[in-house]
């Protein structure tokens, strides 16, 4: 079994998922108390949040690299960046984990969107995540179609996902406002709706949503777990 490396914290109400569901889907696939061989790296997360919104990215950039050369040296065979909004750094952390291999989480998405046949998808997550290049073109690069929220609701995710789900708040209020832009996209012609935050999970559930969830966090955990127990 190979050793995945994960670069967590960003926040750590998603990382503790990435570890139970990694470890859940090894021992679906091997039974007994087989679980999996991980290595973590999670970081203060405030800091980073703070440059973020100073749009200071060199200094995140900075962290994340730091991060990865530990997980590299310290054995990984594999890399997961436990966020979707960190793979703006993608390329850069690839470079500095190898000889491990970074899953990329954007492209896990777009073969599973290919795989259920979707044409047009649905993207929620923070504002760089729905609005920028580094991951919104994975998935056009697939052959997607991809619509996001207007700009005020984009803005409000991007609140909600900061201000109340990377802290453990999860309101019902905001579960039904986040199923109605779900059903807006819907409206507009949506086959299904990427979380693309790996908090998201946490408060749109499958049962209240107005569309299939193609549920990043999960799809990242599978790929991460397939090439783990692969033979080379």
């Amino acid at each position: 079994m190979k050793t995945i490396g994960l670069l967590g914290g960003m926040s750590w109400e998603s990382t503790r998922e990435y570890y139970r569901l990694i470890n859940e889907k090894v021992r679906e696939h091997l039974g007994g108390l087989h679980s999996a061989e991980i290595l973590m790296a999670s970081v203060d997360f405030q800091p980073l949040s703070t440059a973020m919104e100073k749009g200071d990215w060199d200094s995140i950039r900075n962290v994340l690299l730091e991060r990865t050369r530990r997980l590299r040296d310290a054995g990984s065979d594999l890399l997961l960046i436990c966020t979707n909004t960190m793979h703006k750094f993608a390329a850069d952390i690839a470079a500095a984990a190898k000889p491990a291999r970074l899953i990329h989480i954007g492209e896990c998405t777009a073969a599973e969107a290919s795989r259920r046949g979707y044409k047009k998808v649905a993207l929620m997550g923070t504002r760089f995540t729905m609005e920028e290049e580094f991951y919104r073109g994975k998935l056009e690069a697939a052959g997607l179609d991809v619509l996001i929220p207007g700009e005020k609701e984009r803005e409000w995710i991007n609140k909600l996902i900061f201000g109340e789900l990377c802290a453990g708040v999860f309101r019902d209020e905001s579960r039904h406002r986040i199923a109605e832009i779900t059903g807006r996209l819907a409206g507009d012609g949506a086959e299904s709706v990427i979380l693309g935050c790996t908090e998201l999970p946490l408060i749109l559930t499958p049962e209240e949503s107005p569309l299939p969830i193609l549920d990043t966090m999960e799809i990242h955990a599978e790929a991460a777990v397939e090439a783990a127990l692969k033979s080379d």
